[in-house]
């Protein structure tokens, strides 16, 4: 940043992980920093802030101390119509994300991952391999740690950041060295008027601002992404992967491309994941992946060829990728009771995401599903529970949309107000042999505070069975 706007004021809207994050970093740059916070901020957060004497408000915006900033920073959870907001933009006082905040102080290489789905799993795994070859290396964004704290406590010569939409929407002059776009499916509509092209253009924003020294990383299979990809002048160099298709440029593949009508013992057996970069070859069977399922094959080539642009040992990302221990809340194992299986994908907060889930099982369903609807179409969800769900428990307060949807398709349809309710239902609706799948498709904010409370739940639930 110039010299001359060293003591410009900053107000931070938001006291969780971000704003707090972004507050605290303005402070060790010298800027004065204000956080306000509309509703009550967490005892840890209110002790970061009085600790470094950072003036805070709760319960509250007041405009009149706002408005006297020269730049806000704004948390992602709060909507761009927000009154304020839109006050905020009216008196051309700019708003901008922590992430674009806290890039201005960063001249670390950065690895930066968006898509509907997958986005954590494949920043935990570049993370790890990047860690596993002891390259000094920060993890944060959407995925827990806010960057702008990390570069406050401590520099790292590289950055494997998960950025979600909405961190995107308040980039401007970031720009990220590689960028990583999984896929594009509809997700969040509801914070974007309904309009799934400015759910595009928000994720599309990883590219901006790249030269002929950067790199972009995208799922081949997704028409969404190719489309967008060829409408624009992409100066960095692309890395394509896909498993339904040979690249025979840079990028990762199968060896032998899948077909829609494969199964996972058939797709698997003698299959080899192929990372094609700099003229070497890097090759690794499925069955050796530590996170299976069609969609991990993505999340592993995606993180493999970022390893590999990177220049990091080919033995070192196998290795990795053979032995990575899956993240909480995303398909997770939860326990076996009396030959039922549990599992836990909590994070699965969209259709997508829940497509996965329910190809990933080979056993009956009993799906539990539901919770805020974000403008879902479960359109295309309706063959694999035709196919797949013996029973559908709908957890959430308002379940009209998903009964609407799902009635024709299951016998057995019943609703539960809490997880326990719904972990006893699905308990009772199971026999040996059966899988009860936590795949809810929304967001969790009717009933639990976040999809993280939602699952751990979920699991307490299933442990008193």
């Amino acid at each position: 940043m110039n010299e001359n706007k060293r003591h410009m004021h900053v107000a931070v809207l938001g006291a969780g992980e971000s704003g707090v994050g972004a507050a605290l970093l303005a402070k060790k740059k010298g800027l004065e920093a204000f956080v306000s916070d509309n509703g009550i901020i967490k005892n840890k957060y209110k002790n970061v802030l009085s600790h470094y004497e950072i003036a805070f408000e709760e319960g509250r915006h007041t405009c009149e101390k706002i408005l006297q900033a020269d730049e806000i920073v704004k948390s992602p959870g709060i909507p761009d119509n927000l009154p304020l907001i839109t006050l905020l933009k009216k008196k051309h006082i700019p708003v901008i994300s922590e992430i674009e905040f806290a890039g201005r102080y960063c001249t670390a290489k950065k690895i930066c991952i968006t898509g509907s789905n997958g986005k954590t799993t494949t920043t935990l795994l570049t993370g790890n391999i990047l860690s596993r070859a002891r390259l000094n290396t920060g993890i944060a964004g959407n995925i827990g740690k806010s960057f702008a704290g990390l570069i406050a406590k401590k520099e790292h010569d590289f950055y494997v950041l998960e950025i979600s939409s909405f961190q995107l929407d308040g980039m401007y002059d970031f720009k990220a060295d590689i960028a990583v776009i999984l896929n594009i499916t509809p997700d969040h509509l509801d914070r974007y008027n309904n309009e799934f092209s400015r759910y595009i253009n928000s994720k599309l924003r990883i590219i901006q601002n790249q030269s002929n020294l950067d790199a972009i990383i995208y799922c081949a299979d997704d028409e969404i992404i190719e489309s967008e990809l060829s409408k624009r002048n992409i100066a960095a160099k692309k890395y394509p992967f896909s498993i339904f298709q040979r690249i025979t440029d840079e990028g990762a593949c199968l060896s032998h491309p899948l077909t829609s009508e494969m199964s996972e013992s058939e797709y698997k057996k003698g299959n080899k994941l192929i990372i094609n970069i700099n003229g070497e070859t890097l090759e690794m069977t499925l069955e050796n992946l530590a996170l299976q399922g069609r969609h991990n094959i993505y999340n592993s080539m995606a993180a493999g060829i970022a390893a590999r642009i990177l220049d990091i040992r080919k033995e070192t990302i196998r290795e990795s990728l053979s032995d990575f221990q899956h993240i909480e809340h995303r398909l997770e194992y939860v326990a076996r009771v009396h030959g039922i299986e549990f599992i836990n994908d909590s994070k699965a907060t969209n259709i997508n995401a829940t497509w996965y889930a329910l190809e990933s099982v080979n056993k009956p369903i009993i799906w539990v599903a539901g919770g805020i609807d974000k403008g879902n179409d479960y359109s295309q969800l309706k063959e694999l529970v035709r196919k797949k769900v013996k029973a559908i428990i709908c957890l959430g307060l308002d379940n009209t949309k998903l009964i609407k949807a799902f009635s024709d398709q299951v016998d057995i349809m019943t609703e539960a107000h809490s997880a326990e309710e719904a972990v006893q239902a699905a308990y009772q609706l199971a026999a040996d042999g059966e899988t009860v799948l936590l795949s809810p498709a929304c967001a969790s904010f009717d009933l639990f505070n976040n999809y993280e409370d939602r699952g751990r739940k979920f699991k307490n639930a299933v442990k008193k069975l």
